[in-house]
């Protein structure tokens, strides 16, 4: 079956072909002979990846990128438009790991970097044809014949220097704080590419009994979305200015905010059996529920541990109203551990995986991305088995996952490398007041 063209794709075509016999493209770049130089007009095209097909969003903006430097063309001036291919980071790695069989850094380490990259740049041009049939044919005038490559070792050098550049005027630093990262990727995120990311997911929360060092049967409940946090545990918050209550119910007391003891007990039998503040809780020590770093007197600030303190982002739209809090595992548990001093638990290494310190769980991804609440169900069933579950309950939420391997993202309390934005804040104000 043939499928005959319309009058305005076979025009189209026919443009084209005039455009590429006569080199008009290029003849809009050259200086004509024995004429004053004209003004230059720089255009940056932040290249696409090589190991992608365009699509939709590179075609809306390639309009743009062609249609401005034409017009500026139109007015005089002398605009090279060269074409780029984006040629770093894990996109590519991510494809060659597939095609190897292999997963991770420590097997891309134990393999060989340099054979690994020296495969990413064999491959790396995958679908460079269908980008080179595609751009002219929307009407895009780029030079593709010469395009840079961010793997040239001139365009790494630039990027270096840029850094550098950066760091001397003290706009780089290196700062301690709590980012998204990818165990499978073992590398950290920005925020615009968390946001690309989310996913509508079932996991499991759990309310866990948290028992007062000097009332043994009196139980601090707290509630959390991520199980696996709870071997980190080095505090628990409240709200000085919430009113808390006592209740009992089967003959054991529980300490809740007074507004959320409907919710919490729900059908269960149940009477108040005392009221107080949250500033009346703020000191008093608990029991957390694993013991693995318990006995570290090595551990650093340990005598601030697993005791309540008053915290004023606790709420009572959810949850008990006292919050579980693990310092590696989350922007305000950090804030609050760098407050009051308290010890730094990360009992999870970057690639996910529950260190040794914690025995009942230890070599478990807490995140594994083929079951993500694989790791959480064990530490439901170790919390029953201590006398320690209250209840558990399916929720629903949105959960960040990788953009590039779409595994469950963590929140982990990591060092990375920053440019100081906020220190350039007016000037940038300023000077995009007159960009066009």
């Amino acid at each position: 079956m043939t499928t005959n063209k319309t009058d305005i794709a076979a025009r189209e075509e026919e443009v084209l072909a005039f455009w590429n016999e006569n080199r008009i493209f290029e003849k809009s770049v050259a200086q004509p002979a024995g004429e004053e130089s004209p003004a230059e007009y720089m255009f940056y095209d932040g290249p696409p990846f090589a190991t992608g097909l365009p699509h939709y969003g590179h075609l809306l903006q390639s309009f743009v990128k062609d249609a401005v430097p034409r017009y500026k063309t139109m007015r005089g001036f002398r605009v090279e438009r060269q074409w780029g291919w984006d040629c770093h980071g894990l996109p590519i790695e991510n494809i060659v790991e597939k095609e190897l069989g292999i997963s991770g850094r420590a097997q891309i380490e134990k393999m060989g970097v340099k054979k690994f990259n020296d495969t990413c740049r064999e491959q790396i041009f995958t679908f460079v044809r269908e980008w080179e049939r595609i751009i002219p044919r929307i009407g895009r005038w780029a030079d593709m014949e010469h395009a840079y490559k961010t793997m040239d070792r001139d365009y790494m050098e630039s990027e270096w220097w840029a850094f550098k550049s950066l760091y001397e005027k003290g706009l780089v630093y290196e700062g301690f704080r709590s980012i998204h990262i990818c165990p499978r990727c073992e590398t950290t995120l920005s925020q615009s590419e968390v946001t690309e990311g989310y996913q509508d997911v079932k996991d499991i929360s759990v309310y866990v009994k948290f028992p007062l060092a000097d009332e043994p049967n009196t139980f601090l409940l707290a509630w959390t979305t991520t199980p696996w946090t709870l071997p980190g545990n080095a505090a628990l918050a409240v709200g000085a200015d919430i009113e808390y209550v006592e209740v009992t119910s089967e003959g054991t007391q529980y300490v809740v905010a007074k507004e959320r003891v409907a919710d919490v007990f729900g059908d269960r039998e149940h009477d108040i059996t005392r009221e107080m503040q949250g500033s009346d809780l703020v000191g008093r020590a608990y029991t957390p529920p694993f013991n693995s770093y318990v006995n570290d007197n090595s551990l650093a600030n340990r005598e601030n541990a697993w005791k309540v303190y008053a915290a004023d982002f606790v709420s009572t739209d959810e949850g008990t109203g006292i919050v579980h809090i693990a310092p590696a595992f989350g922007a305000d548990d950090l804030a609050l551990s760098e407050r009051e001093n308290l010890p730094f638990i990360q009992h999870v290494g970057m690639d996910g995986v529950i260190k040794p310190e914690v025995a009942e769980l230890a070599g478990r991804a807490v995140k594994p991305k083929d079951d993500p609440q694989e790791t959480d169900i064990e530490v439901v069933k170790y919390l029953a088995r201590k006398g320690l579950l209250f209840d558990k309950q399916k929720i629903e939420h949105s959960y960040p996952h990788c953009w590039r391997c779409d595994t469950p993202l963590l929140n982990y309390a990591t060092s990375s490398w920053f440019v100081a934005g906020a220190r350039m804040k007016e000037t940038l104000l300023q000077t995009a007041e007159h960009i066009n």
